[in-house]
């Protein structure tokens, strides 16, 4: 890949990260039950919203993943032990953003919400996993294809 589409991809990743820390941050604010909340009202209120600050660390840590894997490929380290765990570790991201849904789901939308959220609740909660299953499939593929490449080369390299 040439150096400046690496360069873009990875200004993207930090754009979409900072988008989401902003989201984080903001709608509470507009959000109905808590538009003429105090910032402590509602940050220390509403136990819904540090579960999902909670999971989002999930995410912030696959965006940095994702960045400092693509520096690799800037790098040309592509096919090394570093790229490999990266996309491990994006994978186990997303396995866990899956699971911080689904118990979100049961706990948050089912147990304790409104009849009336539910159908929202949940069609937000099947786009966030599925987009979710999409990066952990993709990561789990490209991992094991990058994973066999660095052991063709470990051998190569003992061989010569």
């Amino acid at each position: 890949m040439k150096r400046s589409s690496i360069i873009f991809l990875q200004v993207l990743v930090v754009l979409v990260g900072i988008g989401a820390l902003f989201i984080l941050l903001w709608e509470p604010h507009v959000e109905g039950r808590n538009a003429q909340a105090t910032l402590a009202q509602i940050y220390f209120k509403d136990p819904f919203l540090a579960y999902a600050y909670t999971a989002s660390i999930a995410f912030f840590v696959g965006v940095y993943q994702a960045f400092k894997a693509l520096g690799y490929v800037r790098q040309n380290k592509v096919f090394s032990q570093d790229t490999v765990k990266a996309l491990r570790t994006i994978k186990y991201c997303a396995l866990t953003i899956i699971a911080f849904v689904a118990v979100g789901v049961v706990i948050f939308i089912l147990m304790l919400g409104d009849k009336e959220d539910r159908p929202a609740g949940v069609f937000m909660s099947i786009l966030i996993t599925f987009a979710s299953i999409v990066i952990a499939t993709a990561a789990a593929v490209f991992e094991r294809i990058l994973q066999n490449a660095v052991d063709i080369k470990s051998e190569n390299d003992l061989t010569v």
